[in-house]
């Protein structure tokens, strides 16, 4: 079992961040899913899960938001599904933040300098793939524009404000043609589902961000290729090679 890990607690964190931030360092793996990886372990890799403040706009009061990136639909696995940037480890990177940080600037240009890693999470299993996925926590300190990098694989990079993550409004599940349900969200035109809404979900309980909403609602995934998703929150090739 992998637990989680503070790495960093700077003195001007927004005071929204911390609730989480303290619950990510006493996280476990059964926190998000039931999986454990093997004995041997499995391929190393990593994804930024970065959080940063919105100015308040027409469209959007402001306030903490989550940036995610969407696949590109010309993609063999996971094509235009929602996800974190992020990917294997390579050999030269240091360890998960370095590998998190390093996919983040290669996908959606992610200036590294502007991003500060605060914690890992517990490693999450993905059997299909054999990937053991270190979700990084990070507060992005200085927000910049980012756009897709590599759009044979990207094709849309935004900020989801946790305000609307958290509408009920906005929470449904997904059922995948092999029967699997898990959660999912609709928001600014993105369906997350899989591993990603999988983390998201539980770091909007650890947050104390989430609302009472009702589960009833069931949408068909109508992709049939789609992969599988593993456990309960987790979708066995979100992560890339």
């Amino acid at each position: 079992m992998s637990h989680g890990r503070v790495l960093a607690r700077p003195h001007d964190l927004p005071p929204w961040f911390e609730p989480l931030l303290t619950r990510a360092g006493d996280s476990r793996t059964e926190d998000f899913t039931t999986l454990r990886p093997p004995a041997g372990g499995g391929r190393p890799s990593a994804v930024l899960v970065l959080l940063g403040e919105s100015e308040p706009a027409a469209d959007t009061p402001g306030g903490p938001d989550l940036l995610v990136l969407q696949r590109a639909a010309t993609m063999r696995n996971h094509a235009g599904q929602p996800a974190f940037p992020g990917g294997g480890t390579d050999p030269d990177d240091a360890d998960a933040a370095a590998t998190a940080l390093r996919e983040a600037h290669e996908e959606v240009g992610l200036d590294r300098a502007s991003a500060e890693v605060l914690a890992l999470l517990p490693d999450l299993y993905i059997p299909v793939s054999s990937f053991v996925v270190t979700p990084v926590l990070a507060w992005w300190r200085r927000p910049h524009p980012v756009s897709p990098r590599q759009p044979a694989e990207v094709a849309h990079v935004t900020r989801l404000p946790i305000s609307e993550l958290v509408d009920p409004a906005n929470r449904i599940r997904v059922r995948h043609p092999s029967g699997w349900v898990g959660p999912a969200f609709q928001v600014r035109g993105l369906l997350v589902w899989g591993f990603t809404a999988g983390v998201i979900s539980t770091l909007l309980d650890m947050g104390g961000w989430a609302r009472r909403w009702e589960p009833g609602r069931i949408i068909e995934l109508p992709d049939a290729s789609a992969p599988v998703p593993a456990a309960r929150g987790g979708a066995p090739d979100e992560v890339l090679p």
